[in-house]
């Protein structure tokens, strides 16, 4: 499970869906009392901040014309204290994903 963090302009389609998708296992592993120490000790996921994330993705989503069905509940996720770098995970996801570099470098070229 990850949380980019980064501008949901700048994911393509499997990136911006794959990580609504892993909010909500993410709530779901908080919901259901799971450790999620290994994703807070790696910074990958900050539960503070699910549901402002998934709303940002949700706008996204919804900006591309998809239908969003699937809401995440404003409450019940604790502070952690995570630190998230979201360049990091820019840097990341422009080498992983050829789709994503190429929306990233035009971003940049505006």
């Amino acid at each position: 499970m990850r949380m980019w963090m980064v501008s949901p302009e700048l994911m393509c389609r499997n990136h911006l869906l794959g990580e609504h998708v892993e909010l909500h296992m993410l709530a779901g592993c908080i919901q259901r009392g799971k450790n999620i120490n290994g994703f807070l000790e790696k910074g990958l996921v900050d539960p503070s901040l699910i549901h402002s994330r998934h709303e940002e993705l949700v706008r996204e989503m919804e900006r591309r014309g998809y239908r969003h069905q699937s809401p995440i509940a404003e409450t019940g996720f604790p502070a952690s204290g995570a630190c998230l770098d979201p360049q990091a995970n820019l840097n990341e996801l422009s080498s992983r994903c050829p789709v994503c570099r190429s929306i990233i470098k035009a971003s940049k070229e505006k």
